[in-house]
């Protein structure tokens, strides 16, 4: 079984079964290993810097090799076992399912009117405080969260995979992990951090915009606004104050015919965001539907003309 086919079949497994929270989780390893790194690297380096590089260079090195050897055991096995190894890596490393199921739930509550459960479920999605949001706010923080998650948990560990297989993949995993525990300016990361976070950039500069380039194929393919989308997309990508996260936001905000950004509220902090998008419709639950219908698209289309493209370029 070829690469691509491993892929198809990992991405089918994630949609059926999700997140395996039965299993302990690679993710999970990854994030004790990161800290368990962080209390090493801070007791014998002084600078906060050079320490935090050094624990996310540590936690991309051991994560590469450790799949190296675990595909390397199991092809001593045999072949079949080798391809089981990879697909179960690789199934691990996607999170189409997870990023529906976790949205979903916003919208379930909110069609109840449980807007203290909707804050709650959507506080578990974005890194914003979801405390006062009234449901406008929570739709569209959502909705953000879908777009950019789109490209960190599906795109781009199909992507690497692609690229440089399971190893690969699950690399993109762990510099993923490294940003989201250390990525963050605060006084405990903000030179700690940095290294973490300007790798995530890296890693994630060319699955974002790919990824955004098939968002307006897929709004045409669920009967969403394709036009606008791709006229969004290459107006506004460009005022987000992420490198990255602007492609598939502007894309999808186009899309959706919403207004994405505006006003959050970080740890107390108050933050405001450029707008992408125009405000066409006003943000209702049916959106974050919408959104995922989007996303699992859109991650679709990706994937197959990703395998179309290693079975015409071997």
């Amino acid at each position: 079984m070829g690469l691509q086919y491993q892929i198809v079949t990992a991405m089918a497994l994630d949609l059926i079964i999700g997140d395996p929270r039965w299993l302990l989780h690679p993710a999970r390893l990854i994030g004790q290993l990161a800290s368990w790194l962080e209390g090493k690297t801070r007791s014998y380096i002084e600078s906060e810097m050079l320490a935090g590089t050094f624990t996310a260079m540590g936690v991309v090195l051991v994560t590469c090799f450790t799949v190296m050897a675990l595909l390397w055991v199991a092809g001593l096995i045999s072949s079949v076992a080798s391809q089981i190894m990879s697909i179960l890596i690789l199934f691990t490393t996607i999170a189409a399912k997870d990023l529906i199921k976790h949205s979903s739930t916003v919208y379930k509550e909110l069609q109840v009117g449980n807007l203290k459960q909707a804050r709650k479920k959507a506080g578990m999605m974005v890194g914003r405080s979801t405390d006062e949001l009234e449901e406008p706010e929570l739709i569209r923080a959502t909705v953000e969260s879908v777009a950019e998650n789109m490209v960190d948990g599906v795109i781009a560990p199909i992507f690497y995979g692609l690229l440089f297989g399971p190893a690969g993949a699950m690399t993109y995993k762990a510099i993923n992990t490294l940003d989201s525990m250390f990525g963050y300016k605060n006084e405990r990361y903000i030179r700690f951090g940095k290294f973490s976070a300007r790798l995530d950039d890296v890693a994630n500069y060319a699955p974002a915009r790919i990824g955004a380039l098939v968002v307006p194929v897929a709004a045409r393919l669920v009967g969403l606004d394709w036009k606008r989308s791709w006229k969004i997309l290459w107006r506004d990508f460009r005022q987000h104050d992420s490198p990255n996260a602007g492609w598939p936001e502007a894309a999808f905000a186009g899309a959706l015919r919403v207004r994405l950004g505006g006003r959050n509220v970080y740890g107390g902090r108050v933050s405001i965001k450029p707008y992408l998008g125009d405000a066409l419709e006003s943000f209702e639950s049916r959106h974050i539907t919408m959104a995922n219908k989007l996303m699992l698209c859109s991650s679709l289309v990706f994937l197959g003309l990703g395998v179309t493209m290693r079975v015409l370029l071997p």
